[in-house]
């Protein structure tokens, strides 16, 4: 999950991207189609199937 804000619209959007769509920057604007995004700073919470 990462979280990006669009910088043509302004909406603050949480994705769900796997690791190869965030690095090849395939990120799009759920609320206008911008793929005009930038990631922002966030906490990095692992999912993971196993329970500890």
């Amino acid at each position: 999950m990462y979280e990006y804000k669009c910088l043509d619209c302004g909406k603050e959007s949480l994705l769900v991207l796997t690791l190869q769509q965030h690095e090849k920057g395939e990120v799009k604007c759920p609320a206008c189609g911008s793929t005009n995004m930038r990631q922002m700073i966030t906490s990095f919470v692992p999912h993971t199937a196993k329970k500890s």
